[in-house]
């Protein structure tokens, strides 16, 4: 597993300091998906957040699917987070950057349920060895999914298996790096003939973009922002 190297002005953060921070910021519950579909009209991050004008495609998308992942906060004298990217093979999103996770099945009770499951699945992750903090906000993505992301501390040492069918290596990131408004960049490209904005953390070659980086904004705006 990469392991990065450089230290970062913020860095280190604690675990006492995320804990504090978690509990303050971090949801109970999943968020519940407001959603006006005549007006287009959301509340809550979405892949929609730096492209208002667009938000009218949700009056003529289908229910999102349930979904999702786990921001895997690694317990290591200075905490990163985890990442996978993706196997080129997918036939979503392939070769991208995202955190472990996926579709809601029948089975799971609860987001978290999906998230470890997921994170088993899909690099060995035990749930032994993982401790989930709370929720940031639920997030609505342009390929039709509400994600809940969960926030969980994970304990360091495990050895991941990777599915080669989904996953094509694992990374980590320091949070400092990561919560560091510095480092979140507005970028664009076109999407369906369309230029479409979005927010990207570009660490070290690695280029963290799209619902991943959405997701670290909001967990930024959820624990520095109040």
């Amino acid at each position: 597993m990469d392991m990065p190297s450089e230290p970062h002005p913020l860095a280190p953060f604690s675990e006492a300091s995320f804990r504090a921070l978690a509990r303050r910021g971090l949801l109970a519950e999943p968020s519940d998906a407001v959603f006006d579909p005549r007006s287009g009209q959301a509340w809550g991050p979405s892949d929609w957040d730096l492209n208002p004008e667009l938000k009218a495609d949700f009056a003529v998308m289908a229910p999102p699917r349930p979904a999702a992942v786990l921001v895997p906060v690694v317990l290591r004298a200075e905490l990163t987070v985890l990442f996978t990217q993706r196997s080129h093979d997918m036939p979503s999103h392939p070769g991208q950057i995202s955190f472990p996770g996926g579709k809601a099945e029948p089975g799971d009770a609860t987001p978290i349920d999906c998230a470890l499951r997921e994170a088993h699945e899909e690099i060995g992750l035990e749930a032994s060895r993982i401790e989930p903090l709370g929720y940031l906000d639920s997030y609505r993505t342009g390929t039709g999914f509400q994600i809940n992301p969960v926030v969980a501390l994970v304990t360091p040492g495990f050895d991941a298996v990777l599915d080669p069918r989904e996953v094509l290596e694992v990374f980590e990131v320091p949070l400092a790096f990561l919560m560091d408004p510095a480092n979140h960049q507005k970028a664009s490209r076109e999407w369906r003939g369309r230029e479409r904005f979005f927010y990207a953390m570009p660490y070290q070659g690695r280029y963290i973009w799209g619902a991943t980086a959405g997701m670290l904004k909001n967990m930024h705006q959820r624990l520095f922002q109040r």
